[in-house]
C-alpha cells in the first residue's frame, strides 16, 4: 500500500461508517453521492411535542402553517394606572399610546445568533384589565409561528414596557427576527424599568433584580420560584426528550416577571406621579426622582423633589440637628467558595471602604491626593443625607439661575465638613465672584474652606488637591481686591 493510496482509503471508511449510522438513526444508507433520506432527527414531530406542551401547561397548541405554536392565556388581573398621571413621569410613555408589556425566557445570557427566546409573555391592559399571554416555542423549527405572533402584539404606535428589555429582551428578538430574514416590528418608545428603578430606588436596596424589587417596593414575595440559570437547561433537557413538567415552573415564573412590570408600573404612578401623593415616600426616593428630571432637564419638577426631600416630609427628625445614619443593608449570604477563589474578596480586617471612594486615585478620601475639587465628588455613594440633597439642591439652583438661592443651599451642604464641605465652599466662592460679583464674598467662603482642610489635616486626612485649589483661588481673588481697593474712584 503506497502513501498516495493511504487517504483514499481512509476516506471511504470514514463514508462507511457514516452511512451505517444513519442507516440505524432511519436516515437510510444512501449511495456514495447521495443525501441522506431523512435526517437524523426526522422521526421526531414538532405537533406532538406542542400537544405534550399545551397538555402540560394548560394550553392550547395551534399549527399556524409557518409551524406550531403553544399559546397559553392567562385570566385577566384587575391592575388600574392612571395615563395622565402616569405620563408626568420622567421617561414614562404618553397618554394616548397603547403599551405592552415583554418580557423572554432563553437558552443563555447572550445576545448573539446562537441564543432562542423560547418563551415570550406579553400582556397588555383593556381599561383596567391586565391582559397576558405566553408564547412557547415547541422546536427550533417553528421560530416563524413565534415572531409572526409577536409581530401581531406589536404595531408602530406601541410603547414597551420591560424589566432589562432595552439592553437584552429586545436586542435578542431583533436578532432573530434578522436571523429569520425579517425586520424587528417598529414601535414608538421602550420604557425600561431598571434604569428608572436604579435611579430612585438604588438607595435603599440591595441590589435592582426584579425579585428584590418585588420584595421591596411591592411587598411581595416568591416561593418555589424557578432560578434564571436553570431555566436553559430546563428548555434544552426538553427538547431532547425528558419530561415536560418541569417547564411548567418556568411557565409560572414567566407570568410573575410580566405582572410584576403592571404592578411597579402601577405603584411608581400611584406613589410619585403627583406631589399630593408623595408624603410618604422616603427621601431618598424623592431625590432620586429629582436627578431623573434633571436627566430631561426638567428642572422645576426636579427642585419641587428635592424641596419636599429638604423638608423631610414623612421623615423623624434628630431634635439636635444631626443627620441620620444610614440604615445597614441586607448582607448577602457568604459563598462557598475558598479564600483562594478569584471572586472571593481577602478580608484584612477593619471597617470596608464605602462605595464610590476606592482606588489608591480615586475621586474621594481613598486616593493619597484627595477628591478633585468639583461639585460631581457630590454624586458618590448610595446614602442621601441632608447635606447630599442640599448639594443637589444647589446644582438644581444653578441651572436655574437663582444664584443667591444656590449659595445658600452649598453653605448648607458644607455642614458635611472634610473635603466635602471645603469644596462645597469652593461651589459657593464660584457662584458669589462670577454670578453674584462678590469677590469678597468670594475670599470668606474660600477662607472658610481652608479652615476645614485646616481641621482635617489636623487629624490625620490631609487633602493636597483641594487645598492646592484653595491656595491659588486664595491668591487669586485676595490679588484681585488689592487692584480693586488701588485703582482709581
Amino acid at each position: 500500500m503506497t502513501a498516495e493510496t493511504t487517504p483514499a482509503i481512509t476516506r471511504e471508511r470514514r463514508l462507511a461508517n457514516l452511512r451505517a449510522t444513519l442507516a440505524k438513526s432511519g436516515g437510510g444508507g444512501g449511495g456514495p453521492d447521495e443525501l441522506p433520506a431523512r435526517a437524523p432527527f426526522a422521526g421526531r414531530s414538532s405537533g406532538a411535542l406542542a400537544v405534550r406542551l399545551a397538555r402540560a401547561l394548560g394550553a392550547e397548541a395551534a399549527d399556524t402553517g409557518r409551524g406550531w405554536l403553544v399559546r397559553r392565556v392567562i385570566a385577566p388581573v384587575e391592575i388600574p394606572v392612571d395615563r395622565d398621571r402616569l405620563a408626568r413621569l420622567p421617561g414614562h410613555p404618553p397618554v394616548d399610546v397603547p403599551l405592552v408589556c415583554i418580557d423572554t425566557e432563553t437558552t443563555g445570557l447572550a445576545t448573539a445568533a446562537g441564543t432562542l427566546a423560547f418563551l415570550v409573555g406579553l400582556a397588555r391592559w383593556d381599561g383596567d384589565d391586565f391582559l397576558q399571554t405566553q408564547l412557547v416555542l415547541p422546536d427550533h423549527a417553528d421560530e416563524r409561528a413565534l415572531l409572526e405572533e409577536i409581530e401581531r402584539w406589536i404595531t408602530p404606535d406601541t410603547w414597551l414596557v420591560s424589566y432589562n428589555g432595552r439592553g437584552f429582551d429586545w436586542p435578542l428578538l431583533e436578532a432573530r427576527f434578522r436571523l429569520a430574514g425579517r425586520a424587528a416590528p417598529k414601535h414608538a418608545g421602550h420604557l425600561d424599568l431598571l434604569p428608572f428603578v436604579r435611579r430612585v430606588f438604588k438607595h435603599r436596596m440591595e441590589d435592582a433584580r426584579l425579585r428584590t424589587v418585588e420584595t421591596t417596593l411591592l411587598g411581595v414575595s416568591r416561593v418555589g420560584d424557578v432560578e434564571g440559570w436553570e431555566i436553559p437547561a430546563i428548555y434544552l433537557d426538553v427538547l431532547r426528550g425528558g419530561p415536560v413538567e418541569p417547564l411548567a415552573g418556568v411557565v409560572i415564573h414567566n407570568e410573575k416577571d410580566v405582572r410584576s412590570l403592571g404592578l411597579l408600573l402601577a405603584h411608581v404612578e400611584r406613589r410619585y406621579a403627583g406631589r399630593e401623593s408623595r408624603h410618604e415616600a422616603p427621601r431618598g426616593d424623592l431625590a432620586g426622582l429629582a436627578k431623573a428630571y434633571a436627566k430631561e432637564r426638567r428642572h422645576e419638577e426636579a427642585l419641587a423633589c428635592l424641596d419636599d426631600a429638604a423638608a423631610g416630609i414623612g421623615v423623624e427628625r434628630d431634635p439636635f440637628g444631626r443627620t441620620p445614619r444610614p440604615q445597614p443593608q441586607t448582607v448577602r449570604e457568604a459563598s462557598d467558595d475558598a479564600w483562594w477563589q478569584p471572586r472571593t474578596r481577602p478580608d484584612f480586617g477593619g471597617k470596608p471602604p464605602a462605595s464610590g471612594w476606592r482606588g489608591q486615585l480615586a475621586a474621594g478620601r481613598g486616593g493619597p491626593l484627595g477628591p478633585v475639587p468639583t461639585a460631581a465628588v457630590w454624586d458618590t455613594g448610595t446614602t442621601w443625607t441632608d447635606e447630599r440633597i442640599a448639594a443637589e439642591r444647589a446644582r438644581t439652583l444653578r441651572r436655574l439661575a437663582r444664584w443667591a438661592e444656590a449659595v445658600e443651599a452649598w453653605q448648607a451642604a458644607a455642614a458635611a465638613g472634610g473635603a466635602l464641605g471645603a469644596i462645597a465652599w469652593i461651589e459657593a466662592a464660584k457662584l458669589r465672584e462670577h454670578r453674584l460679583g462678590d469677590t469678597a464674598g468670594a475670599l470668606a467662603a474660600t477662607r472658610a474652606a481652608w479652615r476645614l482642610l485646616e481641621r482635617s489635616r489636623t487629624l490625620g486626612r490631609p487633602y493636597p488637591r483641594v487645598e492646592a485649589d484653595l491656595a491659588r483661588r486664595g491668591a487669586r481673588l485676595a490679588e484681585r481686591i488689592r487692584r480693586t481697593e488701588a485703582a482709581p474712584a
